[in-house]
């Protein structure tokens, strides 16, 4: 691949990507986010404003410790303040100080920003410009200008802006990345402006740091790239201020993948889910199963038709192999279903069905049957597993419930969560356990209760967790007298699994999905 399709990614997840509501990462988040772009293969990590808090000025002293493979640390600040000189800026000061080989520095592209916002003439902004980058090329190797609103910029005063990369590049800035700030440019305009860019100082290193805030973020970017930039600004998962921005995971292999860039190694890219996972992780935020390329529906099939037209030829309804991004197909099943997706199904749960078992037909039927009484089997391949082996023979009872009671004290409010749980089962061996157990509310006391009366003789079941607990009325309009689907996600130290239970009774509805979880657990292989 030639050098002029090389493109550099620029990560701004820790400092731009933290703008975003409800993020705030550690400085151990942050240290461990280096340490994976890094392994991933971004050439630039803008670890943060250090000028902005102590954590970001912590980081940039602990950062120096890890052993980066390819990474660039970007320190991030402004030009100097209109009454200092760079030299004694205390913003400019900082900067050096955290000791970065990269400092990127943003500067207004847009003189009503100059104006109106910082409070400047339109040329006391550009002498701002020089001059800060002047200083920080004489004590750092490589410096960044950030052309904050150029877009927008361009659209009141296209001279004035292009006139700002002009005195930025005289001041010696190894790249101009051109901002679309407020998000709100159209992919049209960006291919026109970056067209003009490139034709008035070629040669020139060009960037593109885009917002999502017209849904255009990825495709502005790719439009930039394909017009002559080579770096890539951008967070992981798209996250950042307000509607966030150009979103990495989906950028960088439309690019690699459709449009021919290189932008990481095929070894690399094969990481992306697992970085994408651990980003939402980091960030505290729940991941986006429909997320493009990472998201864990981006290449799940539910229609009989797509399956078995998948089973053929798989490109006939995925764009790309999910594999390549570290991603899996995913074969759901639902009363849409057909017998491709029972087969492929089973295969993905490693169960045994030939294309022409008698049992695909009860599968079937039972499967759409259960899910018109409200079941759903998406999110539950735990009891999906289950009625697969009913169906087909695989499955062996492994406990009985003879009979079980629970009571909840709701006479005192400050006890009102307090529950106990009585139950009685029958073994294979004919024996029978009783088992009592106290829990918060009567679904805890139902699990604990069942757990004690069998872990002695199935003890793998002390592995099993409850991970996550989901309650939904499929009636609203019943109010309280509606049913009840409940679907529980368990798990033990190797996998995760769904199981669901409906009834008009909660906890009848808790309890099956509770029963199915122990039941999946008890006919997985043991693992030595």
């Amino acid at each position: 691949m030639s050098k002029d399709r090389k493109v550099f990614l620029y990560d701004t997840t820790l400092r731009d990507g933290a703008q975003s509501e409800g993020v705030s990462f550690s400085l151990d988040d942050k240290l461990r986010l280096t340490e994976a772009l890094d392994d991933f293969g971004i050439h630039y990590i803008e670890g943060g404003w250090p000028v902005s808090n102590p954590k970001d000025e912590a980081y940039f002293k602990r950062v120096r410790s890890l052993n980066l493979k390819r990474a660039r640390i970007a320190a991030f600040g402004s030009t100097h303040h209109p009454k200092n000189k760079a030299a004694e800026d205390r913003n400019v000061q900082l900067l050096l100080a955290a000791k970065t080989p990269v400092v990127t520095i943003v500067g207004k592209a847009w003189n009503m920003q100059a104006t109106k916002v910082l409070g400047v003439s339109a040329r006391k902004n550009l002498e701002l410009i020089h001059s800060t980058i002047t200083y920080l090329k004489k004590n750092v190797d490589e410096v960044i200008f950030d052309a904050e609103h150029f877009f927008d910029g361009c659209k009141d005063n296209q001279k004035y802006s292009i006139e700002v990369l002009s005195v930025a590049l005289d001041a010696g800035a190894d790249w101009l990345t051109l901002c679309d700030t407020n998000g709100g440019t159209l992919t049209s305009e960006v291919e026109s402006l970056l067209g003009i860019v490139c034709n008035t100082f070629p040669g020139a290193n060009i960037g593109i740091h885009c917002h999502n805030d017209s849904d255009c973020a990825v495709a502005n970017s790719i439009a930039a790239i394909q017009k002559g930039a080579r770096q890539l600004q951008g967070t992981i998962n798209g996250i950042g201020e307000r509607c966030g921005n150009t979103n990495l995971c989906s950028v960088i292999p439309n690019l690699q993948l459709k449009a021919g860039f290189n932008c990481v190694s095929k070894t690399k890219l094969k990481k992306l889910r697992e970085l994408s996972r651990l980003a939402f992780e980091l960030a505290n935020m729940s991941q986006r199963p429909h997320q493009p390329y990472t998201g864990r529906s981006a290449f799940a099939h539910k229609g009989g038709i797509h399956v078995a037209a998948v089973n053929k030829v798989s490109r006939s309804y995925e764009h790309v192999e999910p594999e390549i991004v570290g991603n899996r197909r995913r074969v759901l099943v639902s009363d849409l279903s057909g017998k491709w997706n029972i087969l492929m199904k089973a295969a993905e749960l490693g169960l045994d069905i030939k294309s022409k078992d008698k049992a695909i037909k009860k599968i079937l039927k039972d499967l759409k049957d259960l899910e018109s009484q409200g079941f759903q089997f998406e999110g539950a391949e735990g009891s999906f597993e289950l009625l697969i082996r009913k169906a087909t023979g695989q499955w062996k009872r492994k406990f009985e419930i003879e009979r079980a009671r629970v009571v909840s004290n709701f006479s005192d409010l400050k006890s009102s969560n307090w529950a106990e749980a009585v139950i009685k089962v029958r073994l294979p061996n004919g024996a029978t356990r009783h088992s009592v157990a106290e829990g918060n509310g009567p679904v805890n006391a139902l699990d604990k209760a069942v757990r004690s009366a069998l872990v002695d003789y199935y003890p793998e079941l002390y592995e099993v967790e409850l991970h996550d607990f989901k309650v939904r009325l499929l009636d609203d309009k019943s109010k309280t007298a509606a049913v009840t689907r409940v679907l529980v996600e368990s798990g033990d130290k190797n996998s995760r699994w769904g199981t669901v239970g409906v009834s008009p009774n909660i906890i009848e509805a808790s309890w099956q999905a509770l029963v199915d979880s122990l039941e999946y657990k008890l006919h997985q292989p043991k693992r030595r």
